[in-house]
């Protein structure tokens, strides 16, 4: 049923207004499961400690994803909502900012795993996730390196540094980060991201190569039997990295440029020119006025350092009405045909989404990715990261799967504004849950408190 029937229709509006959402992809089961995960987590300090390790956990998740744009903001929420706060994020003690800091900085990054998988399962419970196999019975995962903290003033050891142009030190941090993709939808479901920075008692810095190594064999270990294949941009289409998709049973899109495979593109011409390529064009069964080429050729060397890694090649050429070419090409272990060249096209500019669904979404639609909520002296800016990304997973569950966020976000039309709507009834209401939130957006205050 198509959620914009609210704004056309009052009674049908009124009927859904008591209808229940479902058991386990609502906000506030998805919520019990992460606090759940918390929980677990070994908590070394004193036994003396007023403010729990789930709880200060649970607060600083709250704050991410209500969207709150500092600590201090969040501060003030604290002082302002208890009720709301311990009522929706089961909370017994909320941290002020300094104590949050102090708590989440010492955190191993690994022990924040287990809730993306609970909520991830729960996706997979819901067989919401089986909509996003694209291929075969294939999941796309794209992945790309983002930035979250530059700064020539402020650092931590864990900083990465490099000489600006000026003679200043940069110090920053990065991540590389995946999500399930899926052309046409625009839902992104990401999984935990790997950090790239300054290793503990090293003076070189890491790279997105190596954390995309690390990434992956985490990946496979949480994810064994998962049928996948990996979008990648041309950075990622080399002899090392194409060797560890395979160990790991990944297929793999690549992007590739001819300037750095000038091997594999000068055997891609020698075989146009003995008529060993396959061509095939075609006008866009949607838009007759968009045109389709391609050129494939399959079982080609990578490039000279790694002549007996193979691969097949794919040029795609899009033209438009006025005739302007855009030029694609990418590198596969699957099987080029004339039967599935236009999905594996569609699959490999689906990278995109890592940067347009994914990291674009988190730097300006209110996550507030590129804000620094607090470095620390260990792995503060690390946690904070994850959990913003983990707050990021639970809205897209809920964007997947749940109706009535889908119909609050029809509401609020943007999600900016959504997150608006969310804070501003959390000031104006007292609320028992996340739910309630949202049904108070959609259906009014009236209806909602009825059901």
């Amino acid at each position: 049923m198509r959620l914009s029937v609210y704004n056309t229709s009052k009674a049908l509006t009124l009927t859904l207004a008591g209808r229940k959402v479902r058991k386990h992809l609502n906000a506030d089961s998805l919520l019990a499961a992460i606090r759940l995960d918390f929980q677990k987590i070994p908590d070394n300090r004193g036994a003396n400690s007023k403010i729990t390790l789930d709880d200060a956990l649970m607060s600083a998740f709250a704050m991410f994803q209500l969207k709150d744009q500092s600590l201090l903001a969040f501060d003030k929420r604290r002082s302002e909502e208890d009720h709301n706060l311990r009522s929706v994020y089961g909370l017994s003690n909320i941290p002020c900012d300094s104590q949050m800091r102090t708590i989440l900085d010492p955190l191993p990054l690994s022990v924040l795993r287990a809730p993306f998988l609970s909520v991830f399962r729960q996706i997979q419970r819901g067989k919401d996730f089986e909509k996003m196999a694209y291929y075969d019975g294939h999941y796309l995962l794209s992945g790309d390196g983002t930035g979250f903290y530059s700064s020539e003033k402020v650092s931590s050891p864990y900083c990465m540094g490099k000489k600006s142009r000026n003679g200043n030190t940069l110090y920053h941090q990065q991540m590389y980060a995946a999500c399930f993709v899926k052309p046409g939808c625009k839902v992104v479901i990401p999984v935990f991201p790997e950090m790239i920075t300054q290793n503990d008692g090293t003076r070189k810095n890491d790279c997105e190569r190596n954390a995309a190594k690390r990434f992956f064999k985490d990946f496979r270990r949480e994810h064994p039997h998962l049928k996948v294949i990996v979008v990648e941009d041309a950075l990622s289409s080399n002899g090392p990295h194409v060797k560890e998709l395979k160990k790991h049973d990944l297929r793999f899109i690549l992007g590739a440029k001819p300037k750095d495979h000038k091997a594999l593109f000068t055997e891609l011409d020698r075989a146009t020119n003995e008529g060993r390529v396959s061509e095939i064009q075609f006008l866009d069964p949607e838009d007759q006025q968009t045109g389709h080429i391609f050129k494939y050729l399959n079982n080609v060397p990578l490039n000279q350092s790694h002549p007996d890694l193979l691969v097949n090649v794919l040029e795609y050429y899009q033209v438009n009405k006025k005739g302007k070419v855009t030029e694609f090409s990418w590198v596969t272990d699957l099987e080029i045909t004339d039967d599935n060249v236009y999905q594996l096209m569609r699959a490999g500019r689906a990278r995109w989404k890592i940067e347009n669904e994914t990291f674009n979404t988190l730097k300006n639609q209110g996550y507030n990715l590129g804000h620094n909520y607090g470095l620390g002296k260990k792995n503060l800016s690390g946690v904070f990261t994850i959990l913003m990304m983990l707050a990021f997973l639970v809205d897209q569950a809920q964007q997947l799967s749940c109706w009535l966020f889908q119909a609050a976000l029809i509401k609020g039309r943007i999600k900016r504004t959504l997150w608006e709507l969310i804070r501003s009834t959390m000031q104006l209401f007292e609320v028992d849950s996340m739910e309630r939130v949202l049904r108070i957006i959609v259906f009014g205050s009236k209806e909602a408190f009825k059901t």
